[in-house]
């Protein structure tokens, strides 16, 4: 008993502490009676959260601290988001009501913690659950934009301390993370906590490279640093003779940036160079701040020299979140390309703290790039028709992608996600141009609505008043605008339509004597396949349903007693696992109770023993496994977590898998042969197939192979390095399509 006190008390003090530490970080933004409010507010938090615990046995009150912490201290936060960081769980899992909040702390703390609450849960039953959560998050952006930063900063808390949750927890909240919450991060300009989210859903998604990168790091950290020491010696001696304050500074990349670039350009770390910015922070009064840019853009430029393609001016057009910097690549002493960043105080407060700093800058921005971005966030919410797994890929489509800047005729700056087209740019202008429009010149050339646009060109759209939208068009425009105005005028027109069809399809019963009533038209619907009675009306109409097959639904003996379900919930993914049969196939153990459940190894990543795997249920074929870094894994677990089951190896049993080597080398004689020689006579492998391409003395070949795991694959891929010429192994998937997440 004395131990448990002597705990307690330990606690108690812990707890102040870390409210003092928060205190501290609120400082800045304290104004007259703020000191009282806040702890109030934290008194509230510890009495309703005194017996609740963390899955780690920490007192739960260390998370409504932490996130309060973090919402101060990183993203630089006031008085009112420190209230309601505190409090923002406490509607959700104590007694405590929002009419309580309201009259302790006022309607505006009650309304945001009303978004927090509303948004709090996030694996819901079903997928269009998790998707309208999402959405409701992003209608607070229009309303109070706090509520979004309070909860990235609960977001990154939760990915900070996750250890102690289930391996299947972790992935799912991870892919969210990196799915959604990352990319908006990156989108509200908070960089740091953008790296930081990535960074930790790449700790727990694919262990084993983070560890790696890490290590490696760790390794060249002293090379590294000593190699920034006498890159910005120079630099800083001339920035002080021309009477230039500034920080420069060497900051590391994050982890999960360098590993996308080894992705990407499809090298080993050893051959990432970049692994580091030099940024240069200048102390400018803001009339001066572009000139003192450029004047250190130019002092480093004369000390090394440029790469011509890689300057980037962000502060003559800033980003659409505010980011303001010059970037430049420049060649070092020792033959190595190195990033230089040049901003003012005031650009790199922006870059770090994002929204809540453009805010305290916003009287001195002539023009928010930021304003025009939730303009577009409510543009898009304005569509109440979009489904709400659709409205996710188009906001991450439109919303979280860089942007390209077009110009109209009078000169006019338009920003248009990467991709966009001449017709994504009508629409943008004004939906009825959008609409009647039947080309472009870009450039003063004449060119199809299809034609995808490139930064800085001119537009002008082409319309005529005879023109309507086509469905073709959905194959082609990006912009979330386009697409709902398209989508919008084409279902008024197939309603239309439609309603012909349904005069037709009741005549055409009678004289096959059936009679029309919702009971046949639903099983109509069934008989050909469709997903609506519209969409049955629609075909009639067009001829597509005619009266040769009405006879064969008159004919059949299909019987539908009710409309088929087109969604599939929590307890029919229960039933589906229930039905599934066991097999001969007993290398994957299955679900909650590790059962010995039928599956099929999914196409699109090829998963072999050895690797982290996950069952997805699929409606209609079965039990799918996944490996979690599949190029799906992260859309299927954050839209359908609810159909995600557990999965792991059973190594008792040595079967043959199938997988991809993707090879590099120098062309020499004998080499296919050398090749062939290490799979098939040394290691005893089956080829499926093999491919080979040589250009220029260069060949690069893909091989198709059966291996037994991991273990096994990274063994064969060690002796295939050994063959003289060649270069590069690399494992890769097979299929390297994205599945319909609908399957």
């Amino acid at each position: 008993m004395k131990d448990y006190i002597i705990d307690l008390e330990a606690e108690k003090s812990e707890i102040l502490k870390r409210y003092r530490a928060l205190l501290r970080a609120c400082k800045p933004t304290m104004k007259k009676g703020d000191k009282k409010m806040i702890r109030q507010a934290f008194d509230m938090a510890v009495e309703n959260h005194k017996d609740m615990r963390r899955k780690s046995g920490e007192p739960y009150i260390y998370h409504p601290i932490a996130v309060a912490q973090i919402a101060a201290e990183e993203i630089g936060l006031g008085t009112t988001s420190i209230v309601c960081a505190l409090l923002h769980d406490v509607v959700e899992d104590t007694h405590i009501s929002l009419e309580d909040i309201e009259r302790e702390f006022g309607k505006k703390c009650a309304k945001i913690i009303d978004g927090l609450t509303k948004i709090s849960g996030v694996f819901d039953a079903n997928s269009s659950m998790q998707a309208e959560n999402f959405r409701k998050m992003l209608l607070t952006l229009a309303d109070d934009v706090r509520v979004i930063l309070i909860k990235l900063a609960d977001r990154l808390h939760n990915m900070r301390t996750m250890d102690f949750m289930p391996r299947d927890k972790q992935l799912k909240i991870c892919s969210e993370t990196v799915y959604l919450y990352a990319p908006l991060a990156h989108r509200l300009g908070l960089y740091a906590i953008k790296s930081e989210l990535e960074d930790l859903s790449m700790k727990y998604m694919e262990p084993e490279t983070y560890k790696f990168i890490a290590q490696k790091l760790n390794e060249k950290k002293a090379e590294r640093e000593l190699f920034i020491k006498e890159f910005i010696g120079p630099i800083n001696k001339i920035l002080a003779e021309q009477d230039l304050h500034a920080n420069v500074l060497g900051r590391p990349k994050s982890i999960h940036s360098i590993w996308t670039k080894m992705k990407k350009k499809g090298i080993p770390f050893e051959e990432v160079y970049d692994l580091f910015a030099i940024r240069i922070v200048l102390d400018s009064k803001p009339e001066n701040e572009k000139a003192d840019s450029w004047k250190a853009y130019s002092i480093v430029t004369d000390l090394y020299r440029p790469n011509p393609d890689r300057l980037r001016d962000w502060i003559s057009s800033p980003k659409a979140n505010g980011y303001e910097s010059l970037h430049t690549t420049v060649m070092g002493p020792k033959g190595q390309w190195v990033e230089v960043q040049i901003r003012t105080q005031r650009m790199n407060e922006i870059a770090e703290k994002g929204f809540a700093a453009h805010w305290k800058y916003k009287e001195s921005s002539s023009d928010s790039g930021l304003d025009q971005w939730v303009q577009k966030v409510r543009e898009l919410l304005s569509n109440p028709e979009a489904n709400a797994l659709d409205f996710l890929d188009d906001f991450k489509m439109n919303l979280f992608s860089d942007e390209i800047f077009i110009f109209t005729p009078k000169g006019d700056l338009i920003q248009l996600p990467i991709e966009a087209t001449a017709l994504d740019f009508a629409f943008e202008i004004h939906s009825d141009i959008g609409a009647r429009c039947i080309g472009a010149k870009v450039n003063h050339k004449l060119v199809p609505l299809s034609y995808k646009l490139q930064n800085g060109d001119q537009v002008e759209v082409i319309t005529s008043g005879k023109q309507t939208p086509k469905e073709d068009w959905l194959n082609f425009v990006v912009t979330a605008k386009a697409k709902a105005k398209i989508k919008s005028s084409l279902k008024e027109e197939k309603r239309k339509i439609a309603e012909d069809g349904k005069e037709i399809l009741e005549r055409k019963l009678k004289s096959l004597k059936i009679t029309y009533n919702s009971d046949n038209i639903y099983k109509l619907s069934y008989f050909f396949k469709l997903q609506s009675t519209q969409d049955l009306f629609y075909n009639v109409a067009k001829g597509i349903i005619d009266l040769k097959d009405l006879k064969e639904f008159a004919a059949s003996e299909k019987v539908v007693e009710q409309k088929p379900q087109q969604n599939i919930d929590s307890e029919k993914i229960q039933n589906i696992i229930k039905q599934v049969k066991s097999n001969d196939s007993d290398v994957l153990l299955i679900g909650e109770d590790m059962q010995k459940i039928d599956y099929k190894l999914s196409n699109c990543c090829n998963p072999i023993p050895g690797d982290d795997v996950f069952g997805f249920v699929t409606v209609s074929d079965g039990i799918k496994i996944h490996r979690t870094n599949c190029p799906n894994a992260t859309k299927l677990m954050s839209s359908f977590g609810y159909r995600i089951v557990k999965a792991k190896w059973n190594s008792q049993k040595q079967l043959a898998f199938l997988t991809g080597l993707r090879i590099t080398g120098i062309d020499e004689v004998g080499l296919i042969n050398n090749l062939t020689q290490v799979i098939s006579n040394d290691f005893k492998v089956n080829m499926r197939s093999i491919t080979m391409d040589t250009e220029d003395g260069i060949f690069q070949g893909t091989i198709m192979i059966y291996v037994n795991d991991t273990q096994h694959l990274e063994n064969l891929i060690k002796k295939i390095k050994e063959v003289k010429g060649i270069t590069d192994v690399l494992r890769f998937d097979s299929s390297e399509e994205t599945i319909s997440v609908k399957n």
